[in-house]
């Protein structure tokens, strides 16, 4: 059988990437262009700039991707490109170039949910893994338990009804003096503090035992910083980071396993940025082990944002026969 090989590009926040992927399952190539360096200069990302910087820097991943997969562009079988959600002026850049690519060599477009994307991250890492499963998405912008039924197709169990968790991380950084990106920076000083010195509130949804709430327990960090403050404390950064991290981590492990023993679920898979933390992988496999359920994840190259789970989503939807069409567009607050 014939290979299908897929141009997969991705610009949906900070990173401009790109990637060839066979088959859904096999990386050719994963080529990104950071630019954290640019946006720690203000804290987070600042939009504008974000965009600019996709445009200077889009064709020339999308080349050395070509380049280190070994392949010309009439080669590749179709273009995936991320729509959404994301950075509107960011999202645009890739999808113009993504059209525009794909009208000039005649070749097939299909857009891709990034959120879709993360889930499918697994698949590059995990081959033999196929749904229907449970997944626990974690990102700077999403917090979702999803139950995928078949490549590509969802049902949304439970979602944040405010913050996501790599929001919460990034505010609580910035609150103890870490600055960006947040995520990475708690991490690291909580493994000098102690996760038990404070106790911050585990938020919860009485008529939604799936849902996830996480401005109640940043307010707590910031309550706890203005009461220390007005009384002279000294405040553990280490402390307040390993605290804030183990609440996080806490909600997270406890809704999942949750949603898997009443849905009766033997595989559960982790997605988005913030499944590169540290604690929550080695919670969530504790966890898992406990229960007698299948934990996958990908590596960390693949938690964050990265074109090869563009690709690997964008096959399985080009397999049945999908199709954007040449008014695709940017929707910022596309929802999986």
């Amino acid at each position: 059988m014939k290979e299908t090989h897929i141009l997969a590009i991705e610009s949906s926040c900070d990173e401009t990437a790109a990637a060839v992927v066979t088959d859904g399952r096999r990386i050719r190539s994963n080529i990104i262009s950071s630019q954290v360096p640019l946006h720690t200069l203000y804290g987070g990302v600042v939009p504008e700039l974000a965009s600019r910087a996709h445009i200077e820097r889009i064709d020339a991943v999308v080349q050395e991707a070509l380049k280190d997969a070994g392949m010309t562009l009439p080669e590749v079988d179709a273009i995936a490109v991320t729509y959404g959600p994301g950075l509107v002026g960011a999202l645009l850049v890739g999808v113009a170039y993504a059209k525009a690519l794909a009208f000039g060599l005649k070749k097939p477009l299909i857009g891709v949910n990034h959120i879709e994307g993360h889930v499918s991250a697994n698949f590059l890492e995990h081959p033999e893994l196929e749904p229907p499963f449970l997944s626990l998405i974690v990102s700077g912008g999403h917090t979702n338990l999803a139950f995928m039924k078949d490549y590509g197709v969802f049902e949304i169990l439970g979602r944040t009804r405010d913050d996501a968790a790599g929001e919460a991380f990034d505010k609580v950084a910035r609150a103890i003096g870490l600055g960006y990106p947040g995520g990475p920076k708690i991490e690291k000083a909580a493994r000098e503090g102690d996760p038990e010195a404070i106790h911050f509130p585990r938020g919860k949804v009485d008529e939604a035992p799936y849902d996830f709430t996480f401005s109640g327990m940043k307010s707590a960090v910031l309550n706890y910083l203005n009461h220390a403050e007005m009384t002279g404390e000294t405040v553990s950064q280490a402390d307040v980071a390993a605290s804030f991290q183990a609440a996080v981590v806490d909600v997270l492990v406890s809704r999942a396993m949750h949603a898997a023993a009443e849905l009766h679920q033997d595989k559960l898979v982790l997605a988005g940025g913030v499944a590169a933390n540290g604690a929550l992988r080695t919670a969530l496999a504790d966890a898992c082990a406990r229960a007698g359920i299948t934990l996958y994840a990908p590596s960390l190259i693949l938690c964050t944002d990265n074109a090869a789970m563009i690709g690997a989503a964008a096959y399985f939807r080009y397999r049945r026969g999908e199709r954007a069409g040449w008014d695709l567009n940017a929707v910022p607050y596309l929802e999986l």
